[in-house]
């Protein structure tokens, strides 16, 4: 922020006086000619950041529309502006995903070659299908049932330790009065450790 001269009927400049926040105030400053304040004075840049801010960004004679690409044009390999290394790996990936294709085709012929012309597969009528179908959605609920169980049983360990580290706590003289949260804490640890028995026993 530029700070405001003040300039009197003689022509010097002054730094008017301000008020201090206690109340008391600074007296006004004189201002020699030509003085420019610090925040005010420009950065110095050497000759090289001077000439490189300053050059063209084409080489003389090279216009601009001459340039520009009508169309980008992809490299080869795939994606614009990857690295070799980038590359690299996405020719790796395209050739694992056909290796397992591959290995997928054989193994399908495999099986079709096991079985003869004569011989025909049971094949699963439709009836069949749509009763394994809603056999493996109710696999996928027990089995969230089963990962909130445990998260459940994970967190009341969690409490527990707290709550006997906390015991531990008061008891070597860490904490002398132990506030009401934590007077609370120690009061629900018999009821985590029934809640923690009755949810081992359900899994």
């Amino acid at each position: 922020m530029a700070t405001p001269y003040v300039t009197d009927e003689t022509g010097g400049k002054y730094i008017a006086s301000t008020q201090r926040p206690d109340g008391t105030w600074r007296k006004q400053r004189r201002v020699k000619e030509g003085y420019v304040p610090q925040e005010e004075v420009p950065v110095y840049e050497n000759k090289y950041v001077k000439f490189f801010k300053s050059k063209p960004e084409l080489p003389p004679g090279l216009s601009p529309e001459a340039t520009a690409p009508a169309t980008p044009s992809r490299p080869e390999g795939g994606e614009p502006g990857l690295s070799k290394t980038a590359k690299r790996n996405l020719k790796r990936k395209e050739k694992r995903r056909q290796q397992q294709e591959k290995g997928e085709a054989e193994a399908l012929s495999r099986t079709l070659d096991k079985v003869s012309l004569g011989e025909t597969a049971p094949l699963p009528s439709a009836p069949q299908g749509s009763r394994a179908a809603p056999a493996a959605a109710s696999d996928q609920p027990d089995s969230a049932v089963t990962t909130e169980k445990a998260k459940k049983i994970k967190n009341l360990k969690k409490k527990l330790r707290q709550v006997e580290e906390l015991q531990q706590r008061i008891q070597a003289g860490e904490i002398s009065q132990p506030s009401k949260e934590q007077l609370e804490k120690l009061a629900r640890r018999r009821a985590l450790e029934e809640e923690l028995e009755d949810l081992e026993l359900g899994l």
